[in-house]
């Protein structure tokens, strides 16, 4: 295990604002984690007496996550991996799919939540033969979420970028894409890209309340139209079978078809 990167201040030192609901532990609360208070409680329940599929749509994330990242160690033969906008750890996080399929593989995590950040050495808990390492930084700052991670991964050997339900708290869809091209433009050929976010254009009841959501003084998270998505993707060469909803990328074998919901996700290889 490598030493952990260390954070910009100490974990007592950073502020955990328990005044207002934060998607981060809203939707570890949806997922049935504990890492939550109250007003999160509250916020997620007020959200789901409007949509509760958004359980669905956080638990299928989920799912998406583990099965991008069996894809990439399995088949794709991937051992590192920059896991951006990890979020509150829960179960299956990226390191152990990873490690518990190569444990050899190497990950770093990036946030900028001090709660997450005090519960790294959870996330830091790796094999004896790989490496996990968190930053903390804001996905807006690709420069530094780069050179810090290079302290634990080798951008020479191929990477896999993980941004998941991230790139919505990027109000600007030109900037969104800016910080990825920014990321992959560093990592070599044979790279990956796993992006999933919530989808507009799908469920006008998702879009519904996440407006409301938005209109509430928490920190906003920006649906996307599936187009938007797939521009992420742009000069890559997209794994079959493309930017789906994240319930029918590769669903595990099972009865009837994965139903369509409003959270889409693609993974491609940079050439």
């Amino acid at each position: 295990m490598s030493d952990p990167v260390p954070a910009s201040e100490p974990v007592e030192q950073q502020k955990i604002d328990t005044s207002v609901p934060h998607s981060a532990r809203i939707w570890n609360y949806w997922l049935g984690g504990e890492d939550n208070y109250p007003v999160d409680e509250a916020a997620g329940d007020a959200y789901t007496e409007v949509f509760p599929g958004i359980v669905t749509i956080a638990r299928s994330s989920r799912g998406f996550l583990r099965r991008t990242i069996a894809y990439l160690v399995a088949e794709a033969g991937i051992r590192q991996f920059l896991d951006v906008g990890t979020g509150l750890p829960t179960a299956q996080n990226t390191h152990q799919v990873a490690q518990g399929l190569a444990p050899e593989a190497r990950i770093v995590y990036v946030d900028n939540d001090p709660m997450v950040l005090a519960h790294a050495r959870t996330l830091l808990h790796s094999t004896a033969e790989g490496a996990t390492a968190y930053i903390d930084a804001d996905v807006t700052d690709p420069d530094r979420i780069l050179e810090v991670a290079a302290r634990t991964l080798d951008f020479g050997r191929p990477t896999a970028l993980i941004l998941s339900n991230i790139l919505g708290h990027v109000a600007d869809h030109d900037q969104a894409r800016s910080i990825v091209t920014r990321l992959m433009e560093v990592l070599p050929s044979g790279s990956y890209l796993s992006v999933n976010d919530g989808s507009r254009g799908i469920d006008p009841v998702f879009e519904q309340a996440q407006d409301a959501y938005n209109n509430s003084g928490a920190v906003p998270y920006n649906l996307r139209a599936l187009d938007e998505i797939t521009a992420f993707f742009d000069g890559l060469e997209l794994v079959e079978p493309g930017v789906v909803p994240v319930t029918q990328w590769r669903p595990e074998p099972g009865p009837g078809v994965p139903e369509v919901i409003a959270e889409h996700g693609g993974l491609a290889r940079k050439p």
